[in-house]
């Protein structure tokens, strides 16, 4: 081992006296400077260095162990607070959610539904990430204390995490249901709302149309009308017969509007029964009245029923016959181009074949003239007055032997244009074989020359 209290005789730190090894008296100074020099050689012992270094070593140890620990107490207490804190909140809010209470009208509705958006855009996110941000910290607290050979983590009574998943899962399940909720009972407002508005708008049209009915139906215009007006007003009466009828399915669709509203508990149910009971019993008035005019009608209708059916023939026979001369006129008028024989030929056999039609016309606008005259005979000889037009028709003799004559006229001269036409094509024809014939004459001989 080396002497290092020897070998530290031949080093002097600070000043020395000359008594100083004689009599042993030195000064403080000079004991104090041999003070120094014994703890310089203690530095320079490699075991005390070696001890200083694992002394330093388990200080340090102790240090990060209780850095640990405390870092893992912090973990513990921010669990707690988290857990506490996304608890307490699903608690407050799960209730907010299984409240079914409906509202009366879809503005409220709406409004809560707005909420409900807010509530999943604003409000659940951060509690969506505080929850993952939860599940992180016990999952880093328990592989600390697992890599420290300490206890795991068990957290207070119902903050497990298996708690807040549960009460989680409970808080998704309710915001599903109240979702749904929402969005059928907004559906059930929404369908109040359309059967309320759709029974408004059907029952004005129908009251619109009901309107002045009864004055009508009441008014004894029969009595001193001519027959022609009674003929009038008894088709008048039919159409409204028809158009009666067909309100009755109204009528019945607003009676059904009226119960499933009653059914579905609409708030102003009240005020739609009154108007609908208003309206049956007006209709039943109508039907009533609609009978008893339809017997008067019936009873003061005894002549001219041959003229009102000769009046009916001649519009159903003079307005195709009308159709049909019209569609001549335009066939006769119509332009036609043709590069060939066989088209020209095949329009003057169309035109050919509609001439010969052309007899049965006639006959048929004679008997149509012929209806016209045999009502203005029975007009004239029972003295009625009738009215200045067929009201069945707006085709009057007179259009009919005017449209006659234009086709008449027009025929001959399709006749001289098809006519004119076929010769011309005739000569294109004869020019076409002439050039072919020329063609395949002098065809050979070129073919010849090039080779």
């Amino acid at each position: 081992m080396v002497d290092y209290h020897a070998a530290s005789q031949s080093y002097q730190y600070g000043p020395s006296s000359a008594g100083n090894g004689a009599g042993g008296g030195g000064s403080m100074g000079d004991y104090m400077a041999q003070e120094d020099d014994w703890d310089r050689d203690l530095l320079l012992d490699p075991a005390w260095e070696k001890q200083q270094r694992k002394a330093e070593t388990a200080a340090n140890r102790i240090c990060k162990v209780l850095a640990v620990n405390q870092e893992n107490e912090h973990l513990m207490e921010d669990y707690e607070k988290l857990a506490s804190d996304l608890l307490e909140w699903i608690r407050r809010t799960i209730p907010w959610l299984e409240d079914r209470v409906p509202q009366k009208t879809i503005q409220e509705m709406q409004q809560k539904l707005e909420d409900f958006r807010d509530y999943r855009r604003v409000h659940k996110p951060p509690k969506v990430q505080e929850k993952c941000q939860l599940e992180i910290n016990f999952n880093t607290l328990q592989t600390k204390l697992r890599l420290s050979n300490r206890p795991a983590f068990m957290p207070s009574e119902g903050k497990m995490v298996s708690d807040i998943n549960n009460g989680w899962q409970h808080l998704e399940q309710a915001e599903k249901g109240y979702e749904e909720w929402l969005l059928n009972e907004i559906r059930r407002l929404e369908r109040l709302d359309h059967l309320a508005e759709k029974f408004r708008q059907k029952a004005s049209i129908h009251e619109a149309w009901t309107d002045g009915k009864e004055a009508m139906l009441k008014h004894r215009d029969y009595e001193t009308a001519t027959l022609s007006d009674i003929k009038a007003l008894i088709r008048k009466h039919e159409a409204f017969e028809s158009d009666l009828a067909a309100h009755q399915d109204r009528v019945e669709q607003i009676a059904a509007i009226a119960q499933e509203l009653n059914e579905l508990d609409y708030y102003d149910s009240h005020n739609v029964n009154t108007r609908c009971q208003k309206i049956c019993d007006q209709w039943d008035a109508l039907g009533s009245l609609t009978h008893s005019r339809r017997e008067a009608l019936e009873k003061t209708e005894k002549q001219l029923e041959a003229i009102d059916q000769l009046h009916l023939e001649y519009a159903k026979r003079a307005a195709p016959f009308n159709n049909w001369m019209e569609s001549a006129m335009e066939d006769l008028q119509d332009m036609f181009i043709v590069h060939t024989i066989e088209e020209i030929e095949g329009l003057i056999s169309a035109h050919d074949q509609f001439k010969s039609t052309l007899p049965d016309a006639d006959r048929e606008r004679e008997a149509i003239l012929a209806i016209h005259k045999e009502a203005q005979r029975i007009a004239e000889s029972n003295h009625i007055k009738l009215s200045g037009s067929n009201p069945y028709t707006t085709v009057t003799p007179q259009i009919i032997n005017s449209k006659w004559e234009k086709v008449q006229q027009l025929v001959p001269k399709r006749d001289h244009a098809l006519l004119e036409e076929q010769s011309k094509q005739q000569s294109n024809e004869h020019l076409r074989r002439q050039f072919a014939s020329q063609a395949n004459v002098v065809g050979p001989w070129i073919q010849t020359k090039m080779e």
